[in-house]
């Protein structure tokens, strides 16, 4: 689909660089309020570099991922995803 993720590169401890089929690129950034509950791990550093791509999502150990239709519809419209 156009909305797969086929690339993922992090750029810092809270933002990632993807990549999607269709060649759409863009950031995905995550605000310290959205790294709570279940993505309370993605505060550690060394956690959120792992970051890869299963079955065209961004995904964590833990079974931890991102939607990416959402990702993809927001990066497509402008340019960024942030995650409050």
């Amino acid at each position: 689909m156009e909305y797969d993720v086929v690339d993922v590169q992090p750029l810092t401890p809270t933002a990632l660089q993807v990549r999607f089929a269709d060649g759409t690129a863009g950031e995905v950034r995550s605000e310290p309020s959205h790294l709570t509950g279940v993505f309370e791990a993605l505060k550690d550093p060394i956690v959120f570099a792992q970051a890869r791509i299963e079955a065209g999502a961004v995904t964590w150990p833990g079974d931890l991922d991102l939607a990416p239709d959402v990702m993809y519809a927001e990066i497509k419209s402008h340019g960024k995803w942030i995650l409050h």
